[in-house]
């Protein structure tokens, strides 16, 4: 039985203190200590008392997945939902979380299980419009307007649900934690409370998380502890696209990714997320390149764009928009240097299109190509694609699953691929030009002269004067050639 005292707590990192004092001594928040019994102690999560086993006799316990029916879902959970697990998925307002849980709690109940959703931030109503356009409406999924996890608990005796949906975990109160829900207290006492109903009952439990504005989670750090399986759901709410993976897996690997479009009808599973990417790019046109990633363990090929403009500015603007604004100005610098091209009277913005959001050293040839691309008024050839870290010396080093990005490349239709000349790159079927730096990857697309080693295609480079290329502005010149 857990035993409550009274104590200082701090509303922004949790932090407790046996007395009061006008400063936290964790996070440093002025005024962010509460008093109250809202320190939980002992309380286990998990059943204790029994006896040491071997592990090559132990049983599994049960741990074997059951599918969501949602493919993608799926695909990031290794397989389903494990009874007894604990889920928490974290997002922004407004990307989708509850609109997936739904559809998932739908799908589950289509099998005629049981699945019991505990909404304590809508009415019972709205939950119930919000089924009907997802086509969600089955006899076998129950609402409950709840926020106390007593009745919370009294409702799963009496349907014994296979599944249970909270939205979310800041709205739970405990009448024996006195302090308001949503509280560090009350989160913390919520969620242990929870855990340890989920694994005594084999009941698989998911939970909604609220973030903070950094994107982070919301609340005491031992939630994300105490559960099983934290799923981050991103996405621009300006674009249709969402991406679902797994910060922390107890059941399985956490590479997967999981590709969703916003639909009247709901969230659409994407099976293939680089043919979503490059549906709507244009050929021939300067700034920019297909950029093969990893995300996880799912290669993704993302178009990564560039304009150099003209600029009336004193201090010329900067613009990233899904790539790292650091990375940014560093290949700006490498470019000027180690390659000649002058940037420090132009705008520059760079974009990665789709909402989708670069992260790794990978992205920086395509980066760089685009960039050199759009300052030449050149294009890069449509049918190319570029993956490589550029260093300070200009030099290109190699990343790592290189041969799964070409194959993924390949299967697009591009034929050729610019990678760093130590680069391990299979048999993936691309005709492959590496390149040692970046002047030299530049020259490899035509941006500044005829192709190295005779390789070369049908209308490639660009000549003077040819379609979709524009004149070689005087101000982006390299210095070398002004």
């Amino acid at each position: 039985m857990a035993r409550v005292r009274t104590t200082y707590r701090c509303g922004a990192c949790g932090t407790a203190t046996p007395k009061w004092a006008g400063r936290c001594s964790g996070c440093g928040a002025w005024g962010a200590l509460v008093e109250g019994p809202d320190t939980v102690l002992g309380g286990p999560t998990v059943a204790s008392g029994e006896a040491a086993m071997p592990v090559t006799e132990l049983d599994e316990g049960g741990s074997v997945a059951r599918a969501t029916g949602i493919a993608e879902l799926d695909r990031v959970l290794g397989g389903g939902l494990v009874p007894g697990s604990v889920t928490l998925l974290g997002g922004e307002p407004g990307i989708g979380k509850s609109t997936l849980l739904l559809q998932v709690a739908g799908s589950v109940a289509a099998r005629r299980e049981p699945v019991l959703v505990a909404s304590g931030e809508e009415s019972a109503g709205q939950v119930r419009r919000r089924a009907e356009r997802l086509g969600a409406l089955h006899p076998c999924l129950w609402v409950a307007a709840e926020g106390s996890v007593p009745r919370l608990l009294a409702h799963v005796d009496e349907l014994q649900p296979a599944l249970v949906v909270v939205d979310s975990v800041q709205t739970l109160a405990d009448p024996e934690v006195a302090s308001a829900a949503g509280s560090v207290g009350q989160v913390t006492a919520c969620a242990a409370r929870l855990v340890a109903e989920a694994k005594a009952r084999g009941l698989a439990v998911v939970m909604v998380g609220h973030v903070t504005k950094d994107g982070a989670l919301a609340g005491p750090r031992v939630l994300e502890h105490v559960v099983d399986t934290v799923l981050s759901f991103e996405g621009d709410r300006h674009h249709a696209l969402r991406l679902i993976r797994a910060v922390k897996h107890r059941f399985g690997p956490t590479g997967a990714l999981g590709v969703f479009e916003m639909a009247d009808e709901g969230l659409r599973a994407v099976p293939d997320a680089s043919g979503l990417f490059l549906a709507d790019r244009q050929a021939g046109v300067p700034g920019s390149v297909v950029v093969p990633t990893i995300d996880g363990s799912r290669p993704l090929l993302v178009e990564v764009q560039a304009l150099v403009a003209p600029s009336a500015l004193g201090t010329p603007r900067r613009s990233a928009q899904g790539v790292d604004g650091g990375r940014l100005a560093l290949l700006l610098a490498v470019l000027e240097r180690r390659v000649g091209l002058s940037f420090a009277t132009a705008d520059v913005f760079a974009s990665a299109v789709g909402g989708v959001r670069l992260v790794e050293p990978a992205t920086d040839l395509g980066l760089a190509l685009a960039l050199a691309s759009s300052a030449l008024g050149r294009p890069v050839p449509h049918d190319v694609v570029a993956c490589g870290e550029v260093g300070l010396g200009g030099e290109l080093r190699q990343v790592v699953h290189t041969p799964r990005r070409l194959t993924e490349a390949a299967r697009l239709g591009f034929r050729w691929a610019i990678v760093p000349g130590t680069a391990v790159t299979g048999s993936s079927g691309l005709e492959v030009m590496r390149a040692d730096d970046l002047a030299g990857a530049v020259r490899l697309c035509g941006l500044l002269g005829p192709l190295v080693d005779g390789v070369a295609h049908d209308g490639w480079p660009p000549t003077d004067g040819g379609e979709g290329r524009a004149a070689t502005p005087g101000w982006a010149l390299p210095r070398s050639a002004a």
